[in-house]
């Protein structure tokens, strides 16, 4: 297990995304507890990139259950369809959200934050979390971010597989 991440210094998103993620499969690597996975990966993110929020929602009873984070405290539930998580949890798709003012149906757990991108964290067809990454810039994610964040979330389905 590592507890330093080691990139290049760059401000190219793909490539330290690209360092990255063996630096993150080599931390959950033998480890069964999907909390403390989750929590060092979300942990991982922040301290790489300076997300001003990143962290996971489960699903549990047809609710979004809030899961390990790095940041400020957030929203507890989140329901079926509701805000930019719950969008990504009913569409099963990423969400690229540049200005949440402008997004339907927002939930503001910090008004602190500007822009957000959640990617659902999928087994089989079905969504069991999503990755939620908040910035308190506006427009501050870009394609490398979305993909980089998609590699992220299927890392994390292995851990809701026996096979882990």
């Amino acid at each position: 297990m590592a507890d330093t991440l080691t990139l290049t210094p760059t401000g190219d998103r793909r490539t330290q995304y690209a360092e990255l993620m063996p630096q993150l499969q080599g931390l959950v690597q033998g480890e069964p507890d999907r909390t403390a996975n989750l929590a060092n990966l979300a942990a991982a993110l922040r301290q790489t990139f300076g997300f001003f929020w990143v962290g996971f929602y489960l699903v549990k009873d047809d609710q979004l259950v809030l899961g390990p984070f790095q940041g400020d405290i957030a929203c507890t539930r989140i329901e079926h369809g509701q805000g930019v998580c719950g969008a990504a949890w009913a569409e099963a798709t990423s969400q690229w959200v540049p200005d949440v003012d402008a997004f339907p149906g927002h939930i503001a757990c910090s008004s602190l934050s500007r822009s957000e991108v959640v990617v659902p964290v999928m087994v089989d067809d079905d969504v069991v979390a999503v990755l939620d990454v908040d910035s308190d810039q506006l427009d501050a994610f870009t394609e490398a971010d979305i993909e980089g964040l998609q590699s992220v979330a299927l890392l994390c389905a292995q851990f809701w597989t026996e096979t882990h």
